[in-house]
């Protein structure tokens, strides 16, 4: 390795995972400081639950060691880590399947918050409302900046049902969010 890591290109760190033990070290280690902020917080707003994002945030960086031990090309590191995490907390979402209906949420989480903490809770809760499918886009392209494209690729669905998704999460949220707003301009 004549220059330092920070220098070296994705493909090319990729591609050194594979090398003797030392080298392979060091290049995860590169990789995962470029990339793990950007897969954690994924975790974390798609789950919801520090404990589980965290799980699903470490096991994700397993898999992607073990998939660097295939022969093939790398384009995309963060659309190929996000996939890997989207995959994971998907699966970990269908396993869990629990509901919080906004009244629960509201009953057991009110203790008199600023109207800034207030409207970060609403907008988490209304997160939370959303399906999965339209929430993980919109945490996808408002969360981590994917162009529409990418968030396709990450998540093998058609462009133009990215495109209605994003849409109709907005929407959705807007939807939640309007009594507090309206409520807000009143003063």
């Amino acid at each position: 390795m004549g220059k330092s890591l920070a220098e070296y290109s994705d493909q090319e760190l990729f591609d050194c995972i594979n090398e003797d033990g030392r080298t392979a070290e060091l290049a995860f280690s590169e990789l995962y400081g470029r990339y793990s902020p950007r897969v954690y917080a994924y975790c974390l707003r798609f789950l919801g639950n520090e404990v589980e994002a965290q799980d699903i945030f470490q096991e994700t960086f397993i898999r992607f060691h073990q998939c660097a031990s295939q022969d093939r090309d790398m384009t995309n590191m963060s659309a190929l880590l996000l996939k890997i995490a989207r995959n994971l907390c998907v699966n970990s979402k269908r396993r869990e399947k629990s509901t919080v209906t906004f009244e629960d949420y509201m009953m057991t989480n009110y203790d008199e918050p600023s109207d800034k903490e207030e409207l970060l809770k609403l907008i988490k809760t209304s997160l939370d409302l959303l399906p999965d499918e339209y929430k993980e886009m919109f945490i996808l392209r408002e969360y981590d900046g994917l162009s529409y494209a990418d968030i396709a690729d990450v998540t093998g669905v058609p462009l133009s049902t990215v495109k209605v998704r994003i849409f109709r999460s907005k929407q959705k949220i807007r939807e939640i969010l309007q009594p507090y707003l309206e409520e807000l301009s009143k003063y």
